[in-house]
């Protein structure tokens, strides 16, 4: 039996004037992420096909579980448009399943196709029931659902329908840029950014030698999780000892964090104008530290007049926790190697900074030169999700 892969776009078709860009760029992804593959991709505006091997099915499924874009995905058999054909297929298909109840659904996007859907459910219904001993219709809860789609081009029978990975394709939204520490909560944002649409690069701040390379190598696995869901992702590694040594010997304790995090929207913004990105995004959550109340992300947030994203900021750290299960990014993010954000925490940081004592603090040295030469001196590794030779940077 002829068999392909039928993915069912969900959220892109409500696109209207922008649909063929978004399946466009979708295509575009699938045929990238499939190139080593023996694959044909074809589209329409409510569905993609792809024709494979079925010795590659696995590895193929694999990787479109983690394409952006796809609502849904099944594996069809194929036949022609024409009754008898369709009738054997649907027949040769119940046979090799095991099952006491069933169910068949038809959907007739070929017009010209004589039988009315509901007239052929009850067709082919009658058809399994006839060759197939001590079964039953169960048009609620089925052990077998059936689906039957008639087109012009050909008819695609499926019973199994896997969840995509939702959302819009990278790159139809601009450039965002991701703050990448070695935590849980930045990576499930840059996936979450990511499923929005959004092309990443990352940044990562270290704070050699307070920091290791151990929580360096940290980072950069992170990176290589995340780029699965794209091509690549640029990492861009920022050495903030000078700035974050200032800090501390210059500001007072319980501001040191907020001072800290101001620096950091400083350099992004600057960053976001070099590599031509929209916007900041964040693993901030509302309340869970003391640089994430709403009064300290107003202070920090005033340093830049970019749009700052934060997209686990409503969610609590239970739900965080069970999205980096599920990318696979949470045993990485558990290692215990502490990064700069983490491993000069004062015993009591101000929890309702204000922001003319912020700015006062600041002010104590020169930090403008300081993130001049942080901007001059960072350094960027390219990270997929194939393994590297980043050992020269570790």
């Amino acid at each position: 039996m002829n068999r392909v892969i039928l993915i069912k776009y969900g959220e892109l078709s409500t696109k209207k004037g922008n649909r063929n860009y978004f399946i466009k760029t979708l295509t575009n992804t699938v045929k990238e992420k499939l190139k080593n593959y023996d694959v044909n991709v074809y589209k329409d505006r409510a569905n993609m096909t792809i024709c494979f091997n079925d010795k590659d099915l696995e590895d193929i499924k694999s990787i479109i579980n983690k394409i952006f874009g796809i609502h849904t995905y099944s594996v069809a058999y194929v036949c022609e448009s024409e009754e008898e054909s369709i009738k054997n297929l649907v027949l040769e298909i119940a046979r090799e399943k095991k099952f006491k109840t069933f169910k068949v659904e038809t959907k007739r996007s070929d017009k010209e196709f004589p039988i009315h859907s509901q007239d052929f459910n009850r067709v082919l219904g009658g058809v399994i029931l006839k060759n197939i001993d001590n079964i039953s219709v169960d048009v609620h809860n089925p052990d077998l659902l059936l689906k039957v789609e008639i087109r012009e081009n050909g008819t695609y029978i499926y019973h199994d329908v896997y969840n995509g990975a939702g959302g819009y394709p990278v790159g139809t939204q601009p450039k965002g840029l991701l703050m990448l520490s070695g935590g849980i909560d930045s990576p499930v944002a840059g996936y979450l950014a990511m499923k929005r649409g959004i092309e990443l690069d990352a940044v990562y701040f270290e704070a050699m030698p307070h920091t290791s390379l151990d929580a360096r190598e940290k980072v950069i696995n992170l990176c290589r999780k995340l780029s699965a869901y794209t091509d690549k992702i640029n990492l861009h590694v920022i050495n903030f000892t000078p700035i974050q040594e200032s800090i501390y010997k210059n500001v007072r304790e319980d501001y040191c964090i907020t001072i800290m995090r101001r620096m950091m929207y400083r350099i992004m913004e600057r960053l976001c104008g070099v590599y031509k990105a929209y916007a900041i995004i964040n693993g901030e959550s509302v309340g869970q530290v003391a640089s994430q109340t709403l009064t300290s992300m107003n202070v920090i947030n005033s340093v830049t007049n970019l749009p700052v994203i934060r997209p686990v900021a409503c969610l609590d750290k239970l739900e965080i926790m069970d999205i980096a299960r599920k990318i696979d990014t949470y045993d990485i993010s558990i290692l215990p190697f502490e990064d700069c954000c983490t491993v000069f925490v004062p015993k009591h940081p101000v929890i309702n900074p204000k922001m003319d004592t912020a700015i006062y603090e600041e002010n104590k040295f020169d930090y403008n030169s300081m993130i001049d030469d942080a901007i001059n001196n960072m350094n960027t590794i390219v990270v997929t999700d194939k393994i590297d030779e980043f050992s020269d940077l570790l």
